[in-house]
């Protein structure tokens, strides 16, 4: 059996990563894992998740979390520097 980390680390993204996605499609992070990595492997969806991470990120600075913005930022820039795609 698969635990939910196991399929974090088969889908190509980090847990902040997936952490973000599901912030955005509000969805649980499971779905966000299967969400993630189906869109890591399309020629679009890199761009996609970035967008997503981008949305979080402002949405944190409209709430006043600037410490979640700060976070969110650090995994924006992770998250480019191993996906040329989102670049």
């Amino acid at each position: 059996m698969l635990t939910l980390q196991d399929c974090i680390e088969l889908s190509d993204l980090n847990e902040e990563e997936i952490l973000a996605i599901a912030e955005h499609e509000h969805i649980p992070e499971m779905l966000a894992v299967e969400m993630g990595n189906y869109l890591a492997h399309t020629p679009s969806g890199e761009k996609r998740i970035k967008r997503m991470i981008v949305d979080d990120i402002d949405h944190a600075r409209e709430t006043g979390n600037v410490k979640h913005a700060a976070v969110l930022k650090s995994v924006l820039k992770h998250y480019v520097a191993e996906h040329t795609g989102a670049a």
